[in-house]
């Protein structure tokens, strides 16, 4: 094994902070990066890594040795990729919002899968905030405005995002003319995974985006539970149009306050700040967005 797989190997422990872990991310056996490890740290004559029965962390040699692997590994795989039109391959980790995955993604990824055939994808359904270094995943495809400083965000699409009731809601609480008139009316709330604080909607009005709280009932977390509960008469919801398309054309939802639209969704691609993009997560990121455009005529991303 060269020294650049080497430092493959030593930057996935310090990331995964477990041998085993790491060992089967790579796919290599475990006496074998153990064995490696120990070699390495006898030809450094430093010590890297703290092993303890749960866990592995970085010495402060260790912390210092990471960074300039990381560094090495980058440059070396951005001027490969500049002089050669090798297909990219191996593993590749993503995390996917559900809806987003089933609706956009995963009906388009054989022809992914048939462009990239050396590319292995395991793929993540998840609507929570990651941490993509300690849980081994490359990028992750998330909706709504970047909370995270410390990932970089890729915009893919841009969602339009439509006002919505069911026909027995109104029928209690009166159809709104304006935003003015909600006062009287109850939500809904789409509570934060960043902040666990409710998602206020938004109205575009006199050409500004204004944020409104209303009383609710019920509180989710979940994309799915938030329109089931809206189907249920529980409150209004603003939502991606995409993803109440059936709903609306069987009457379950109606749009209301079509003159007061909220803010389109942003959809983006989302890696660590402090990683050079491997050509995985390039192909993968720029596939994404070429699915997005594809379907601009639901998600506006033309």
């Amino acid at each position: 094994m060269d020294r650049f797989e080497e430092m493959r190997v030593f930057i996935r422990i310090a990331e995964r902070q477990s041998f085993t872990r790491a060992s089967d991310d790579l796919q290599i056996p475990r006496a074998t990066v153990t064995n490696l490890m120990k070699r390495m740290e006898q030809r450094l004559g430093a010590r890297l890594l703290e092993r303890t029965t749960r866990s592995v962390r970085l010495t402060h040699d260790g912390e210092a040795y990471y960074r300039r692997c990381v560094r090495l590994i980058a440059d070396m795989e951005e001027a490969e990729g500049s002089f050669s039109n090798i297909a990219p391959k191996g593993l590749l980790r993503v995390n996917l919002q559900g809806t987003l995955a089933r609706h956009f993604v995963v009906p388009a990824l054989p022809a992914f899968l048939a462009r990239f055939p050396d590319i292995e994808l395991t793929i993540g359904e998840d609507d929570r905030l990651v941490d993509l270094v300690r849980e081994g995943i490359d990028c992750v495809l998330r909706a709504g405005n970047l909370q995270d400083s410390s990932m970089v965000g890729r915009r893919v699409a841009q969602l339009p995002q439509v006002t919505v009731a069911s026909p027995a809601y109104l029928e209690a609480y009166g159809e709104p003319a304006d935003p003015s008139a909600l006062s009287t009316h109850r939500a809904v709330n789409y509570l934060s995974s960043a902040t666990g604080k409710p998602v206020p909607l938004e109205f575009r009005i006199d050409g500004r985006d204004t944020a409104t709280y209303l009383p609710s009932t019920v509180s989710v977390t979940g994309a799915d539970l938030y329109t089931g509960s809206a189907v249920a008469g529980l409150g209004i919801v603003q939502v991606p149009q995409y993803r109440v398309m059936s709903e609306l054309a069987s009457g379950r939802l109606k749009i209301i306050l079509a003159e007061f639209p909220p803010p389109p969704m942003p959809v983006s691609v989302l890696y660590p700040q402090n990683r050079q993009l491997s050509s995985r997560v390039r192909v993968f990121a720029q596939w994404l967005r070429d699915i997005f455009e594809a379907a601009g005529a639901q998600t506006g991303s033309r």
